[in-house]
């Protein structure tokens, strides 16, 4: 397993071990996702531990090979899932090896932290994801330069304030590194904070 891999499992742990301590009515408090509550975020990223392979190929055919079809159908279908369901499936073994097609460890990862800090982020907690791991997606998301979100990044320099970490040149914008992660995955923060389109 390599170090990216080892960092998923605390990370959905966490987040189940969080939400299992939250009073129940968390489970219907809006995410960073549009339109999703905590209950659907959870049911987004719990698919692997779900679905089989044949299962998921089902699910993509019906979508007409849309992943974000997909994403918004199990999402809306398994949100009313018990909590318990829920919570079992943040701390499946299945869940914790899963890797996205094409994504090895890193989208594993990626995947873990940003969505996680869909939920954290939104209900005003700290990040679940140990510090190392936000670090590395943060590094991945510079390197990428905003690309995979649709960021704009030119001008800008980002500072965590609960670490060393910072990168860019620009107009800074501070926040704890798990808020950076957000902005970097184009999510508005409740602030309003958002980084610009490209």
């Amino acid at each position: 397993m390599t170090g990216l891999q080892s960092w998923v499992a605390p990370t959905y742990d966490a987040l189940a071990d969080l939400l299992a301590s939250s009073p129940v009515q968390t489970w219907d408090a809006p995410s960073l996702c549009e339109k999703w509550q905590v209950r659907h975020v959870v049911a987004h990223v719990t698919m692997p531990a779900r679905l089989t392979p044949e299962q998921f190929g089902a699910e993509m055919a019906a979508a007409g090979g849309d992943f974000a079809v997909l994403s918004d159908t199990v999402a809306a279908r398994d949100a009313s899932l018990p909590v318990a369901e829920h919570l079992d499936g943040l701390r499946s073994p299945l869940l914790h090896a899963w890797q996205p097609p094409g994504g090895g460890a890193a989208g594993a990862l990626s995947h873990a932290v940003i969505h996680a800090l869909d939920v954290t982020v939104a209900l005003g907690r700290p990040a679940v994801a140990p510090e190392e791991a936000v670090t590395a997606i943060l590094d991945e998301l510079t390197a990428a330069n905003g690309a995979w979100f649709g960021l704009d990044l030119t001008g800008v320099r980002l500072e965590a304030t609960d670490t060393g970490w910072s990168w860019g040149s620009g107009e800074v914008v501070r926040a704890e590194s798990g808020s950076l992660v957000a902005l970097l995955s184009g999510r508005t923060l409740p602030d309003g904070r958002a980084l610009p389109r490209s």
